[in-house]
Order: structure tokens, then sequence, then C-alpha cells
């Protein structure tokens, strides 16, 4: 659809929704347990949604995040961090058309219980 054929209006998407993408795509990586808040919580009463694991921004229309996982023992931490850093920035990109400016991946924990699960 051109340009010039589209309605005026804009499009909001709140923070919380690009939280909720962040989310649900790096749980979808092999090799990540769970999405876990940070274990350093020093800033969590001077920053929006670190509390959770994932905290998204947006400066200078580009998206922010850092998200703190847990991993599955045995694996490439680098790896499946890498994994992640492109699975959310696709999944963002894709779903709202927004650039990304990083991704930051925070391991807080491995779990060897389910390793070989």
């Amino acid at each position: 659809m051109p340009d010039d054929h589209r309605p005026p209006g804009i499009t909001t998407v709140s923070t919380d929704v690009l939280v909720a993408i962040a989310r649900m795509a790096a749980l979808g990586v092999p090799g990540v347990n769970s999405v876990a808040p940070p274990i350093s919580n020093v800033g969590r009463f001077f920053r929006r949604r670190a509390a959770d694991g994932v905290r998204i921004t947006i400066e200078d229309n580009l998206i922010l995040g850092d998200i703190h996982l847990v991993v599955q023992g045995g694996l490439n931490i680098r790896e499946v961090g890498r994994d992640v850093q492109i699975q959310v920035a696709r999944a963002l990109r894709e779903m709202v058309g927004m650039d990304i400016g990083r991704i930051d991946i925070h391991v807080e924990n491995i779990d060897f219980e389910r390793a070989g699960a």
C-alpha cells in the first residue's frame, strides 16, 4: 500500500507489549529455561521492568533491551545468548517494525538439573 493512501493517524505500542514479545521470543530459544529477575536487584527501584527479567526502553526511535536468563546446563552460554539476541531482535522488528539498538543478555543462573532433559 503506497504511503499516499495511508489513513491519517499514528499507531503506538506500549513497552509492555514489547516486553511480552521479547519474553516470548527468548523463551522460544532452545537452551533457555526461563526469564528471571536479576540476582543483583540493586537497580530495581530505579528501572522499570528490571525486576521481572526483561527491560525494554526506546531511545532515538531504537529499541534497547536487557534480558536476564536462566539457561540449561551443558550448553554453550555464548551461543544461547547470541541466539536469544537474534530471535528477540527479529521478533521485535517483524511485529512492530522498529529498529533495534541493542539486546543485552544477562545469564543469571544455569539449570544443571535439566541439563540431561
